[in-house]
């Protein structure tokens, strides 16, 4: 999978588009308390082209349509993991704008248990987990990710509560993980994973990192006016990972 700053771009365009319109059916339910969170998160999955995007969340929620978002980008699909049927306003009208949206197929919603559920789904490219269940820690440690490229979202990691922190099961040696601690919403960890190839190793062990740093630090800006209220958002979206 190669990052396409197209389908990033697109996903939080497309993402952005889907709140406003919430917003215009002044639905409270479906207001975001951390908008640039779903945004953010909706373009790194598809900038990377994830074709299996899991979530595990207590509901239905603005990430989920911001996750369904990325999958239409990159032609994938999104399998939302529930502990149990919610049955909340938030759920409903998430379920309410996913259909009027056309993104009901994008998704497929699981109700069980997430420990039992999420062996199921295997080499998995994109994957979020809300960190708010006291049982966090041994689902992200259940996450059986693409060994060749994946990327790891743990949201709401507040009150001093840790991710992964690198640690990630069945990476096999020459895989080069990083987890990254990101000041958005209620805190936020981004774990990616990536094979070094030999060509790259040399690369590093040659001392050329500063250059890498800096072409990752290379970037679009892209800009976005919202057609009813006349804001403007301008974001950055990264040309690599």
């Amino acid at each position: 999978m190669s990052w396409s700053r197209e389908n990033a771009a697109n996903a939080y365009l497309d993402t952005l588009k889907l709140r406003a319109q919430g917003s215009g059916r002044r639905n409270e339910a479906l207001k975001s308390v951390e908008p640039e969170c779903n945004e953010f998160i909706s373009a790194m999955a598809a900038g990377m082209g994830a074709k299996l995007i899991v979530e595990v969340s207590p509901e239905p929620s603005q990430s989920t349509i911001a996750l369904a978002a990325a999958a239409r980008q990159t032609g994938g699909r999104l399998v939302c993991i529930l502990p149990e049927q919610a049955s909340t306003p938030v759920a409903s009208s998430t379920k309410e704008a996913m259909e009027e949206s056309g993104l009901n197929d994008m998704v497929e919603f699981k109700v069980g248990d997430p420990h039992q559920l999420l062996p199921e789904y295997e080499n998995i490219d994109f994957s979020l987990v809300n960190c708010k269940s006291d049982s966090y820690r041994d689902i992200l440690k259940l996450l059986d990710v693409n060994p060749r490229r994946a990327m790891v979202v743990a949201n709401h990691l507040g009150g001093g509560r840790e991710g992964l922190r690198g640690d990630v099961r069945g990476v096999k040696k020459g895989a080069q993980v990083r987890s990254l601690k990101r000041a958005i919403g209620e805190g936020m960890e981004v774990t990616m994973i990536g094979r070094m190839d030999e060509g790259t190793e040399r690369k590093r062990r040659g001392g050329v990192g500063k250059r890498r740093s800096q072409d990752l630090s290379k970037s679009k800006w892209v800009k976005s006016i919202d057609e009813e209220s006349g804001e403007e958002h301008i974001f950055r979206v990264p040309m690599s990972l």
